[in-house]
């Protein structure tokens, strides 16, 4: 690919939504093998070893080009939750294939939802591309009525969160699947290491365009490709329940969750060498890292295929 133009984006589109200050909401959202484990020596000086944005937005965009000419496909279909990872993913769809080679689902299944919902139409607008609002909680009701008794989905945010979670791939593989698409997913390799997706919900696609980037990468490419301000500041949540935070499930914000997992994963440190490392970065404790290195090691079989 050449040299990139402008942000995808069409910045007076979404004037109006940021100027109601959606910048301010507290909820928003929330195909690699297994991650290699590099046992090489780590430069004190630079814990994060982050990706470089501009490479990535090319490397990105050349990805999904690579993906949509293989399969013979007319384009991709992104599930738009009004947050960061689908919003960076659906921009460097629109950049890599053009805005009428991307279709946008918007999901929402409960009150919760409805802000984001209203981000994602925003920004499906902005960015020039066809896009449709479903609002799953008929189905969803309708599915936790005929499902047996023993199976309740009723107050159990486990259950109901992930049941959310692949309706809305199924809604999303009806598309593609009418559209001669392919699914477009959009989690990133923080939530994937720490198995902080649905299997086969949000975990199901096509392909991943940033399922190698870590949460903070994503930011950072955010940035380059100019994706809005209030979705870039917006803290990261599955968008369930009332207050629901990334941060609070997993126990630390990702900024020291992908310095974990750098050092973890990608370096093999254990976690005392990890905690001591990052003591003056982070000030994390041992425990923390032990928690995080052990979502990660008991979430394996989400990125394995069957």
């Amino acid at each position: 690919m050449g040299d990139h133009g402008p942000s995808a984006f069409e910045s007076d589109a979404l004037d109006e939504r940021a100027a109601t200050g959606a910048h301010a909401s507290t909820l928003s959202e929330g195909a690699e093998d297994e991650p290699r484990v590099e046992r090489s020596s780590v430069d004190t000086d630079d814990p994060l070893d982050a990706a470089d944005p501009a490479a990535e937005r090319e490397r990105v965009c050349s990805f999904i080009e690579r993906a949509v000419d293989g399969a013979d496909a007319d384009g991709v279909v992104v599930a738009m939750s009004g947050g960061l990872d689908s919003t960076v993913t659906t921009a460097l769809a629109v950049e890599a294939l053009g805005p009428d080679d991307v279709y946008g689902l918007i999901l929402p299944c409960n009150k919760i939802g409805a802000p984001h919902a209203r981000d994602a139409e925003a920004l499906a607008d902005a960015l020039g591309i066809d896009h449709d609002t479903v609002h799953l909680q008929p189905l969803y009701a309708q599915f936790g009525a005929v499902a047996p008794s023993q199976f309740d989905i009723h107050d159990e945010p486990v259950r109901s969160g992930n049941a959310i979670a692949r309706l809305r791939m199924t809604m999303a593989y009806l598309a593609a699947n009418a559209m001669g698409r392919l699914v477009c997913g959009t989690s990133n390799r923080s939530e994937r290491l720490l198995g902080y997706v649905t299997k086969y919900g949000d975990g199901a696609a096509d392909l991943l365009p940033i399922g190698h980037l870590y949460k903070t990468d994503v930011r950072a490419l955010a940035v380059e490709i100019d994706v809005p301000q209030f979705v870039v500041e917006k803290p990261p949540t599955a968008g369930f329940l009332p207050g629901q935070r990334d941060e609070d499930d997993l126990g630390a914000p990702y900024e020291t969750i992908d310095r974990v997992l750098r050092l973890g994963v990608d370096h093999g440190l254990d976690s005392e060498a990890i905690a001591d490392r990052l003591a003056s970065v982070d000030n994390v404790d041992v425990a923390t890292v032990t928690d995080l290195l052990s979502r990660y090691r008991a979430s394996a079989h989400k990125r394995r295929p069957p």
